[in-house]
């Protein structure tokens, strides 16, 4: 009873997050813009599951902590996606729409995850 009107997540916890997402934004900045001298994998099917992973782990942190963030996040991250293939060339890089495409679906993957495990941490804290 006494917990029952405070929030599921502590402010600190949501700054945590934010604070997370830029680290891993950073992360996703130095693989994908850095030239690389390691071998590619052959075929384009682990490139994709690398960019809808990177983009699915961008989004989780605030889509459970801080989901009210998402309203400027998820625009932000498909910029970014956008972004990060319109550089690429630039760098050496191959920069390819289908990787765009991986990146958003990442994108709302991450969110439909995020989002999920929110609810269901708040349908198990109102049960105990």
């Amino acid at each position: 009873a006494l917990l029952q009107n405070q929030p599921l997540v502590p402010t600190t916890h949501k700054w945590a997050a934010i604070g997370l997402t830029v680290v891993l934004g950073f992360g996703i900045t130095a693989l994908t813009l850095f030239p690389i001298s390691l071998p590619q994998p052959v075929g384009s099917g682990p490139d994709k599951a690398y960019h809808l992973i990177a983009f699915a782990g961008l989004m989780l942190p605030v889509s459970v902590l801080h989901p009210r963030a998402l309203l400027w996040l998820i625009p932000f991250a498909l910029i970014f996606g956008g972004a990060i293939e319109l550089i690429q060339p630039f760098v050496n890089r191959g920069g390819e729409w289908s990787d765009f495409v991986a990146d958003a679906v990442g994108v709302g993957g991450g969110v439909a995850i995020g989002t999920a495990t929110r609810v269901f941490w708040k349908t198990n804290a109102r049960r105990s």
